[in-house]
């Protein structure tokens, strides 16, 4: 295959969505919830931020909203593994509406705990949705190139999600209010559970088990045996660990909440000083992968060599932004550095999906998702934590700039020659 005719055209993307009815409806599942999701994100932000005054409230939301997935990932794979994934995903979105729509309620009161409280129970539903959504992709997909070219376009429809959402946040809380946006998002779960309900698929790693038992569920030999089939082959274990780098740019959220707020407010609006700067994070993440997946094609050696230029990308951007003299020069190095990011996201996932044995995808996926929270985690809280203590957000984000680069390092001398030799 010639390096031009391994390039994904546009009209794959179109033909997988014309010919494939099933993964047609996960995209569309997709779309409605995680536009939803980003509405929300921002009114959130926003309200914390209002009541609290503090960087760390905004950090603490973060966290809960990603760490627990770290407590849940054992749990997740082996549910993932065992049972019909479709069955676990239609399961997590119909208790994340009814969560939202607590979450309404608990925006009214008089204390903010209750919002925390539920950003961790909507956080354990969607680490049993996320690894089994990932897992279940390649059973919708004939061959690899479709994987990847499905992968592609399901980073570029988030992104898109998240320029959209995150615009739309922000206006719609500045004219209807904050209500309304968390009503619309509730719906948005309902309606891509009902799409995912009218997914027909075969699920192999169903075939032949046993009943689950609560046991299993709580006790460590699958994660055992998944940790054990991780360990035993580097090249995956590498790949499973390249968003754990990408987690270094999970400050993101903190960096871009306060610059909207002191720093780039939109005629006089932090809500929509973040909305743009959050939006410029979903127009990186829809470029990244577009330009990334046309250039990489069906070369497996250009998805290990463009993780390294994500990578470099991501720290680019964030040490430019700590110089952005306006909102505009802003909005470009967020574009910047969350292309790179998303790259590495589309590419990493494409590789774990090629090489996990379907009986263990779950599990390599709970895994990931495990370390790259982890990293998210520390580097949210960190920069919160910088912010309230008087570092400037300039100053975080060169420092994040920085951190970047310790992972593109560890990509080039201790991941790529796993490959050497290899196209």
């Amino acid at each position: 295959m010639t390096d031009q005719q391994s390039r994904i055209r546009l009209r794959e993307y179109v033909q997988l969505l014309a010919r494939n009815r099933n993964y047609r409806l996960l995209w569309l599942a997709q779309i409605v919830s995680e536009i939803g999701d980003w509405l929300y994100a921002v009114v959130i932000y926003n309200f914390l931020l209002e009541s609290t005054g503090s960087a760390r409230s905004v950090a603490g939301a973060v966290v809960l909203q990603v760490l627990p997935q770290l407590l849940t990932a054992p749990m997740a794979g082996v549910i993932n593994d065992r049972l019909s994934r479709r069955s676990v995903m239609i399961a997590a979105d119909v208790m994340r509406a009814a969560i939202v729509l607590m979450m309404l309620f608990a925006s009214h009161l008089s204390v903010i705990w209750p919002i925390y409280a539920l950003l961790l129970v909507e956080t354990v539903m969607w680490g049993f949705f996320e690894p089994g959504r990932s897992a279940l992709l390649p059973n919708l997909t004939t061959s690899d190139r479709e994987t990847l070219i499905a992968n592609t376009l399901g980073s570029t429809t988030w992104s898109f999600n998240l320029a959209v959402g995150s615009a739309l946040g922000g206006f719609l809380a500045v004219w209807l209010g904050r209500d309304p946006v968390f009503i619309i998002n509730a719906l948005t779960f309902v309606v891509s559970a009902i799409l995912i309900v009218r997914i027909r698929c075969t699920e192999p790693h169903t075939e032949g088990q046993p009943r689950l038992r609560l046991a299993e569920v709580i006790n460590f030999k699958p994660l055992a045996e998944g940790f054990q089939y991780i360990k035993g082959d580097r090249r995956l274990l590498a790949a499973l660990m390249a968003k754990a780098g990408l987690g270094f740019l999970g400050a993101n959220y903190v960096i871009l909440t306060i610059l909207g707020e002191r720093v780039f407010p939109v005629k006089g609006s932090p809500a929509l000083g973040m909305s743009l700067l959050m939006g410029a994070r979903g127009l990186g993440a829809l470029i990244g992968p577009a330009i990334g997946g046309y250039w990489a094609g069906g070369r497996h050696d250009r998805l290990r060599t463009g993780i390294l230029y994500g990578f470099f990308a991501g720290a680019i951007g964030y040490m430019a932004l700590s110089m952005a003299p306006n909102v505009i020069a802003a909005i470009a190095c967020v574009t910047l550095a969350h292309a790179g990011g998303s790259v590495i996201w589309v590419f990493s996932t494409t590789m774990l999906q090629n090489m996990a044995d379907d009986r263990f995808r779950g599990r390599v996926f709970s895994a990931d998702y495990a370390f790259l929270v982890m990293a998210m985690s520390s580097s949210t809280w960190m920069a919160g934590t910088a912010v309230d203590l008087g570092v400037s957000v300039r100053e975080v984000s060169v420092i994040v700039g920085l951190m970047v680069l310790l992972p593109a390092l560890l990509w080039r001398v201790l991941a790529l020659p796993l490959w050497r030799g290899e196209k």
